[in-house]
Protein backbone atom coordinates (compact mmCIF):
# COMPACT_ATOMS: atom_id res chain seq x y z
CA UNK A 1 0.00 0.00 0.00
CA UNK A 2 1.34 3.56 -1.25
CA UNK A 3 1.58 6.49 1.89
CA UNK A 4 -1.12 8.60 1.64
CA UNK A 5 -0.29 12.50 0.54
CA UNK A 6 -0.12 14.74 3.14
CA UNK A 7 -3.93 16.87 3.09
CA UNK A 8 -3.43 20.58 1.74
CA UNK A 9 -3.64 22.79 4.59
CA UNK A 10 -4.39 26.11 3.54
CA UNK A 11 -2.68 28.84 5.05
CA UNK A 12 -4.55 31.12 7.82
CA UNK A 13 -6.68 34.04 6.15
CA UNK A 14 -6.19 37.56 7.54
CA UNK A 15 -8.54 39.29 5.41
CA UNK A 16 -12.16 39.88 5.59
CA UNK A 17 -15.60 39.35 3.59
CA UNK A 18 -17.38 42.74 2.67
CA UNK A 19 -21.26 42.68 2.47
CA UNK A 20 -21.71 44.57 -0.79
CA UNK A 21 -25.69 44.44 -0.93
CA UNK A 22 -28.06 43.08 1.61
CA UNK A 23 -31.60 42.93 1.61
CA UNK A 24 -34.09 40.52 3.20
CA UNK A 25 -33.75 37.99 0.56
CA UNK A 26 -29.63 37.67 -0.56
CA UNK A 27 -26.72 38.97 0.29
CA UNK A 28 -23.53 39.84 -2.33
CA UNK A 29 -20.46 39.19 -0.91
CA UNK A 30 -16.50 39.98 -1.70
CA UNK A 31 -14.56 37.32 -0.69
CA UNK A 32 -10.79 37.82 -0.74
CA UNK A 33 -8.16 35.76 -2.19
CA UNK A 34 -6.94 32.71 0.12
CA UNK A 35 -10.33 31.61 1.60
CA UNK A 36 -12.02 28.59 0.78
CA UNK A 37 -15.81 29.35 0.12
CA UNK A 38 -16.51 26.12 1.71
CA UNK A 39 -14.77 24.55 4.41
CA UNK A 40 -12.54 21.28 3.83
CA UNK A 41 -12.94 18.02 4.86
CA UNK A 42 -9.94 18.39 7.05
CA UNK A 43 -10.82 19.74 10.66
CA UNK A 44 -7.63 22.42 9.70
CA UNK A 45 -9.32 23.58 6.94
CA UNK A 46 -12.70 24.72 8.68
CA UNK A 47 -12.41 28.42 7.66
CA UNK A 48 -14.05 29.76 4.77
CA UNK A 49 -16.52 32.22 3.66
CA UNK A 50 -19.77 30.31 4.48
CA UNK A 51 -18.26 29.19 7.89
CA UNK A 52 -17.92 33.11 8.62
CA UNK A 53 -20.99 34.07 7.28
CA UNK A 54 -23.15 31.46 8.97
CA UNK A 55 -21.88 33.72 12.27
CA UNK A 56 -23.61 36.34 10.86
CA UNK A 57 -26.54 34.88 8.44
CA UNK A 58 -27.12 31.43 10.15
CA UNK A 59 -29.75 30.71 6.90
CA UNK A 60 -26.89 31.95 4.03
CA UNK A 61 -26.33 29.00 1.70
CA UNK A 62 -23.95 29.69 -0.91
CA UNK A 63 -25.42 28.90 -4.53
CA UNK A 64 -21.74 28.93 -6.54
CA UNK A 65 -18.26 29.16 -5.48
CA UNK A 66 -15.31 30.74 -6.15
CA UNK A 67 -11.28 28.83 -6.20
CA UNK A 68 -9.50 29.59 -3.04
CA UNK A 69 -7.02 32.01 -4.85
CA UNK A 70 -9.88 33.81 -6.97
CA UNK A 71 -11.34 37.15 -4.98
CA UNK A 72 -14.75 38.63 -6.24
CA UNK A 73 -17.73 38.71 -6.00
CA UNK A 74 -20.33 35.68 -5.07
CA UNK A 75 -24.26 35.82 -4.39
CA UNK A 76 -25.46 34.42 -1.57
CA UNK A 77 -29.34 33.32 -0.56
CA UNK A 78 -30.80 34.01 2.86
CA UNK A 79 -34.34 31.79 2.49
CA UNK A 80 -35.25 28.54 0.69
CA UNK A 81 -37.40 30.21 -1.81
CA UNK A 82 -34.30 32.74 -2.91
CA UNK A 83 -31.97 30.23 -3.11
CA UNK A 84 -34.73 28.17 -5.41
CA UNK A 85 -35.13 30.85 -7.67
CA UNK A 86 -31.22 31.58 -8.11
CA UNK A 87 -30.71 28.12 -8.34
CA UNK A 88 -32.96 27.58 -11.45
CA UNK A 89 -31.02 31.51 -13.02
CA UNK A 90 -27.88 29.74 -12.62
CA UNK A 91 -29.62 26.45 -14.30
CA UNK A 92 -31.13 28.10 -17.21
CA UNK A 93 -27.73 30.76 -17.35
CA UNK A 94 -29.54 33.60 -16.84
CA UNK A 95 -26.92 34.82 -14.23
CA UNK A 96 -24.07 36.56 -16.00
CA UNK A 97 -20.47 36.79 -14.86
CA UNK A 98 -17.06 38.78 -15.61
CA UNK A 99 -13.78 38.25 -14.62
CA UNK A 100 -10.71 40.66 -14.28
CA UNK A 101 -7.38 38.65 -15.43
CA UNK A 102 -3.59 39.13 -16.23
CA UNK A 103 -2.52 36.37 -18.22
CA UNK A 104 1.12 35.51 -19.18
CA UNK A 105 2.39 37.24 -22.51
CA UNK A 106 0.52 38.92 -24.75
CA UNK A 107 -2.60 37.90 -26.43
CA UNK A 108 -2.42 38.38 -30.38
CA UNK A 109 -6.21 39.01 -30.71
CA UNK A 110 -8.28 41.59 -29.34
CA UNK A 111 -11.07 39.16 -28.40
CA UNK A 112 -12.15 35.93 -29.27
CA UNK A 113 -13.89 32.95 -27.71
CA UNK A 114 -12.29 29.78 -26.19
CA UNK A 115 -14.29 26.65 -26.85
CA UNK A 116 -12.96 23.74 -25.22
CA UNK A 117 -14.38 20.84 -23.10
CA UNK A 118 -13.53 19.92 -19.92
CA UNK A 119 -13.37 16.50 -17.76
CA UNK A 120 -12.06 16.01 -14.47
CA UNK A 121 -8.30 14.71 -14.51
CA UNK A 122 -8.95 11.56 -12.66
CA UNK A 123 -5.11 10.49 -12.60
CA UNK A 124 -4.22 14.17 -11.11
CA UNK A 125 -6.56 15.65 -9.01
CA UNK A 126 -7.96 18.30 -8.64
CA UNK A 127 -6.70 18.83 -11.75
CA UNK A 128 -8.94 19.36 -14.83
CA UNK A 129 -8.26 18.31 -18.39
CA UNK A 130 -9.24 19.31 -22.07
CA UNK A 131 -10.90 16.19 -23.10
CA UNK A 132 -12.82 16.78 -26.59
CA UNK A 133 -14.61 12.60 -25.77
CA UNK A 134 -15.51 12.77 -22.41
CA UNK A 135 -15.95 16.40 -21.52
CA UNK A 136 -18.50 19.05 -20.73
CA UNK A 137 -19.12 21.93 -23.09
CA UNK A 138 -17.29 24.84 -21.55
CA UNK A 139 -17.19 28.16 -23.74
CA UNK A 140 -14.92 31.65 -22.46
CA UNK A 141 -15.25 34.45 -23.81
CA UNK A 142 -12.48 37.31 -23.44
CA UNK A 143 -11.79 40.77 -24.51
CA UNK A 144 -8.16 42.37 -24.00
CA UNK A 145 -8.38 45.36 -21.57
CA UNK A 146 -4.88 46.40 -21.80
CA UNK A 147 -1.22 44.95 -22.57
CA UNK A 148 1.38 45.81 -20.11
CA UNK A 149 5.34 45.19 -20.65
CA UNK A 150 8.21 44.49 -18.71
CA UNK A 151 7.29 41.95 -18.52
CA UNK A 152 4.84 41.10 -21.40
CA UNK A 153 1.25 40.48 -19.80
CA UNK A 154 -2.38 41.26 -20.84
CA UNK A 155 -4.94 42.38 -18.72
CA UNK A 156 -8.64 40.51 -19.90
CA UNK A 157 -12.09 40.70 -19.35
CA UNK A 158 -13.14 37.50 -18.89
CA UNK A 159 -17.48 36.51 -19.85
CA UNK A 160 -17.51 32.51 -19.07
CA UNK A 161 -20.67 31.40 -21.13
CA UNK A 162 -20.00 27.96 -18.85
CA UNK A 163 -19.53 27.45 -15.45
CA UNK A 164 -17.13 24.55 -15.47
CA UNK A 165 -13.98 23.92 -12.65
CA UNK A 166 -11.20 25.80 -13.50
CA UNK A 167 -12.43 26.69 -16.27
CA UNK A 168 -11.23 30.31 -17.08
CA UNK A 169 -7.71 28.56 -15.43
CA UNK A 170 -7.14 25.94 -17.95
CA UNK A 171 -8.61 27.61 -20.87
CA UNK A 172 -5.89 30.22 -20.56
CA UNK A 173 -3.61 27.54 -20.19
CA UNK A 174 -4.65 25.97 -23.70
CA UNK A 175 -4.37 29.13 -25.69
CA UNK A 176 -0.64 29.42 -24.52
CA UNK A 177 -1.43 32.48 -21.71
CA UNK A 178 -1.95 31.30 -18.34
CA UNK A 179 -3.21 33.24 -15.87
CA UNK A 180 -0.12 34.28 -13.49
CA UNK A 181 -0.28 32.61 -9.83
CA UNK A 182 -2.15 30.19 -10.94
CA UNK A 183 -1.01 27.16 -8.97
CA UNK A 184 -2.10 24.13 -11.53
CA UNK A 185 -2.15 25.21 -14.85
CA UNK A 186 0.61 28.05 -15.07
CA UNK A 187 4.48 27.75 -15.66
CA UNK A 188 6.88 27.80 -13.24
CA UNK A 189 7.74 31.74 -14.99
CA UNK A 190 4.03 32.52 -14.73
CA UNK A 191 2.99 30.71 -11.44
CA UNK A 192 6.39 32.86 -9.73
CA UNK A 193 5.33 36.14 -11.55
CA UNK A 194 2.46 37.06 -9.05
CA UNK A 195 1.53 36.63 -5.05
CA UNK A 196 -1.70 36.01 -5.77
CA UNK A 197 -3.69 33.88 -8.33
CA UNK A 198 -4.75 36.88 -10.94
CA UNK A 199 -7.92 36.38 -11.10
CA UNK A 200 -11.17 38.47 -9.82
CA UNK A 201 -14.69 37.98 -9.98
CA UNK A 202 -16.01 41.19 -11.06
CA UNK A 203 -19.14 41.63 -11.94
CA UNK A 204 -22.60 39.20 -10.96
CA UNK A 205 -26.03 40.37 -12.87
CA UNK A 206 -29.48 38.15 -12.04
CA UNK A 207 -32.93 39.16 -11.51
CA UNK A 208 -33.94 39.61 -8.24
CA UNK A 209 -35.48 36.39 -6.69
CA UNK A 210 -38.41 38.34 -5.36
CA UNK A 211 -39.12 41.64 -6.95
CA UNK A 212 -37.84 40.63 -10.43
CA UNK A 213 -35.80 43.91 -11.01
CA UNK A 214 -32.74 42.92 -12.74
CA UNK A 215 -29.96 43.67 -10.84
CA UNK A 216 -25.68 44.08 -11.68
CA UNK A 217 -23.60 44.21 -9.18
CA UNK A 218 -19.69 44.80 -8.93
CA UNK A 219 -16.80 44.22 -6.80
CA UNK A 220 -14.02 46.52 -8.12
CA UNK A 221 -10.78 44.80 -8.64
CA UNK A 222 -8.13 45.19 -6.14
CA UNK A 223 -4.80 44.38 -8.66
Amino acid sequence: MQPQADPFIVPVCHETYAVLYADDDILLIHKPSGLLSLSGKHPLNLDSLHHRLVKEYPSAKLLHRLDFGTSGIMLVALNKPANGNLTHQFQDRNIGKSYTAILHGHLEEDSGRISLPIAKDVDQFPLQKICHETGKTAISDFRVIERLENPARTRVEFTPVSGRTHQLRIHSQQIGHPILGCDLYATDEAFFMAERLMLHAEMISFDHPVSGERMEVRSPCPF
